[in-house]
């Protein structure tokens, strides 16, 4: 398949910290639309994935392309690369001291020096797409972990980013919010959005994913549609079936 059929091409990432090898050469393609969950133990090298695909953290070896041009290696365009391809952590990181619509509207000001007038009805058209509207002049400590979770969503969708990296984003949450933000990530990839997700949640992996990813030791293992990964005998089933026993 030509190279530009593909959003991103990931090659052969490795990443140690001091002695521990994280990542031992870590290769996928993604497509413009697709959702891809990457699952697995905790501490195989999933976050740190995706860290590296936005030069969080460096790789120490191997590439990272989007939409045909060098992500790693690209020196002061990082920023540029960065604003298309976002970014949702575990915690917030919003800013405490700024409303809801601030804190979307911040990077839109000082990034794109957007008119405050566009900045704000961006900010606030985001806000909408997230269910977030009615909340727009809260401030974070106002704000349920869910809402302010959805905020750090709208916060990603202002940049217009190619693609959206979701580390974790619900395992801070309890279940009644997780479900909350699940279901806004669900209408974005129903949308289309490009989005690679690190989680455990297995029922969003196997109603929105297109791909899932299976990571362990820090490779790739399997991968596959969520029905071939769950109807194969291979080592995804096998941890899936330990997650099973563990939750009864």
């Amino acid at each position: 398949m030509a190279d530009d059929e593909y959003i991103l091409r990931v090659e052969d990432i490795h990443k140690s910290f001091g002695k521990l090898e994280v990542l031992k050469g870590v290769s996928f393609n993604v497509k413009k639309g697709e959702t891809i969950c990457f699952i697995g133990p905790s501490g195989t090298g999933k976050s740190t994935l995706l860290r590296c695909i936005n030069q969080l953290n460096i790789p120490d070896k191997g590439g990272v392309y989007l939409n045909g041009e060098e992500v790693t290696n690209s020196g002061p365009r990082i920023n540029e690369f960065r604003q298309k391809i976002g970014m949702v952590f575990q915690n917030f990181f919003l800013f405490d001291h700024l409303s809801a619509v601030r804190n979307v509207e911040i990077a839109l000001l000082k990034v794109l020096k957007m008119d405050p007038k566009a900045a704000r009805e961006k900010a606030l058209y985001e806000l909408h797409q997230v269910g977030m509207e009615d909340w727009a002049e809260h401030y974070p400590a106002e704000l349920s972990g869910g809402q302010a979770q959805r905020v750090s969503i709208a916060r990603a969708l202002a940049m217009d980013p190619d693609v959206i990296l979701f580390d974790e984003p619900t395992s801070a949450l309890d279940p009644e919010l997780t479900r909350e933000v699940l279901e806004v990530m669900k209408k974005l990839a129903s949308a289309g959005m490009t989005m690679l997700v690190v989680t455990h949640e297995m029922g969003f992996a196997t109603s929105a994913a297109n791909r899932v990813v299976f990571m362990e030791h820090g490779l790739i293992q399997e991968e596959g549609t969520p029905e071939e990964l769950m109807n194969g005998d291979g080592r995804f089933k096998e941890y899936m079936g330990k997650i099973g026993d563990i939750k009864e």
